[in-house]
């Protein structure tokens, strides 16, 4: 198993994993992920800025993707009912869009992804890695309270959707 970036060539595998989370979580109530984000064109996007990154087994095939970055996050700028614990003028790394393909969930998939993208931080000296969920995906936020993220507010997304903010100091 291993984590590449993701080629234009991988888009209709990435859309189908992000399919599946769609409705994995509209069966969980969660309305996270309905309205048509995200899709192939923010995938391709992410490609194109050397963002998106897929996990593939020993066969080569796509089994996990997210996003990730170290650009700002436009709507990390405010946060409500709290703060971040690394300011937002420093470089901070971000995760989007991760998701499993249903065949492989529960397998410890995220975990890996999540352990790259901190080497990848902390290989770079960059100490914070800043993430948000929906306040019903109890999954993702189990997940990374384990992983030592810290709860640092609200914000709103640029379609005004209200998400939980995360954030982990990388050391």
């Amino acid at each position: 198993m291993k984590i590449r970036l993701s080629k234009l060539e991988d888009v209709p595998q990435i859309a189908t994993i992000i399919n599946d989370a769609k409705e994995l979580l509209a069966s969980l109530n969660i309305d996270q992920w309905q309205n048509g984000y995200p899709n192939a064109v923010q995938v391709e996007n992410d490609i194109l800025k050397g963002e998106s990154y897929v996990v593939v087994n020993d066969e080569n095939q796509i089994i996990a993707t997210s996003m990730f970055t170290l650009r700002k996050e436009p709507t990390y700028k405010e946060v409500i009912d709290g703060n971040w614990l690394i300011s937002e003028d420093e470089v901070y790394g971000v995760i989007h869009r991760m998701a499993i393909k249903k065949e492989y969930r529960k397998l410890g998939l995220a975990t890996f992804l999540f352990d790259e993208f901190h080497k990848q931080l902390k290989d770079k000296k960059i100490k914070s890695l800043k993430i948000d969920t929906h306040e019903d995906n109890l999954g993702m936020q189990s997940l990374i309270k384990k992983l030592g993220y810290k709860y640092c507010g609200i914000i709103y997304t640029s379609y005004n959707a209200k998400r939980l903010a995360f954030e982990k100091v990388i050391s």
